[in-house]
């Protein structure tokens, strides 16, 4: 079996604020598979953003890992020092974040941003630099691309802002590339235009992708695997066709169930009854059974493990012994 290009193992992120500390991440585990992507999936405040952060060391200041490794060719990254990170961050591992307009500077011009995001990790020459600047945005689907460097990013849109985004991410040829609801801000028209182009630039060059979304649609289109946070813990992880053709846990059905169709002629679309925990809030089960039409006693005392079953995981006492 092939070594995943990155691991997390046993992952603990917490809050601290006046009101005292709040989980964030509990527990969580994964590998990415070299050249897939890997969704992970779930509402807002599951923890799929802070999962993210954590792996190159970007949570604010009220945030810490109180536990576990993050592994990347066999090096603990929670463990290396802000100079070494400095080294892997950008370079082997890239982010592209939600609001490609918070991301770029105003005042910088397109081709001053790309530039820098070279030489930081590259002693190359300005000229170089600014052709291999002008190549990046071509490749990113970006026409007149010499004299678009020479733009500001109010000059561009926001489907175009997320394209140069992505060009960035893609300039040092990572190994690894985080995308946090890199289409969130987009409509639905550039919106299937970027997932397209990310999906062919990650065939292209081989990458692995960790895929954030609360879009289980968006997570059909790009991924291979899936994985399904709630409340801080994973509640499934499956092949993403198996998934979407059987899933496993009541969370997970919940969240299918609710999305619109056209195979659906339904007045009103079903939705998942009650609420997320609150922040801080540790249930003494499983932190998804007031909510689950298919809890048990247990459930509510007794939070269950990861069941596996074949290449799947499910956190749910309905799998124990299949």
């Amino acid at each position: 079996m092939q070594e995943p290009v990155l691991q997390v193992e046993d992952l603990h992120v917490t809050f601290h604020t006046d009101l005292g500390t709040t989980p964030a991440v509990r527990g969580l585990s994964y590998a990415l598979p070299k050249g897939k992507i890997l969704a992970v999936v779930g509402e807002s405040g599951s923890g799929k953003t802070v999962q993210a952060l954590a792996i190159l060391n970007l949570l604010p200041s009220t945030a810490q890992v109180t536990g576990g490794k993050i592994l990347y060719q066999g090096k603990n990254l929670l463990a290396l020092k802000n100079a070494q990170l400095r080294r892997i961050r950008g370079k082997k591992i890239a982010m592209i974040f939600q609001d490609p307009g918070a991301s770029l500077n105003p005042v910088l011009t397109i081709g001053e941003q790309l530039c820098e995001t070279l030489h930081a990790h590259e002693k190359i020459s300005k000229p170089t630099a600014r052709k291999r600047a002008a190549e990046l945005l071509s490749q990113v689907g970006i026409q007149d691309a010499e004299k678009r460097l020479d733009e500001y990013p109010f000059q561009f849109s926001g489907g175009m802002c997320q394209r140069v985004m992505i060009a960035m991410a893609l300039a040092l040829h990572p190994d690894v590339l985080i995308a946090d609801e890199p289409t969130t801000a987009l409509d639905v028209t550039v919106q299937a235009q970027i997932l397209k182009l990310m999906k062919d630039l990650q065939r292209q060059n081989g990458m692995s992708v960790i895929f954030i979304t609360h879009n289980l649609a968006v997570a059909a289109q790009v991924a291979d695997e899936v994985l399904v946070l709630y409340a801080g813990q994973c509640m499934e992880h499956a092949p993403a066709a198996e998934l979407f053709k059987q899933p496993f846990h009541p969370y997970t059905q919940g969240l299918l169930n609710s999305l619109a169709s056209v195979h659906k002629k339904v007045e009103k679309l079903p939705a998942i009854a009650g609420n997320p925990p609150r922040p801080g809030e540790v249930l003494p089960g499983c932190p998804f059974a007031p909510r689950c039409a298919h809890a048990q006693a247990r459930c509510f005392e007794q939070c269950p493990p990861l069941y596996t079953n074949s290449f799947r995981r499910t956190r749910c006492f309905l799998q124990e012994g299949k």
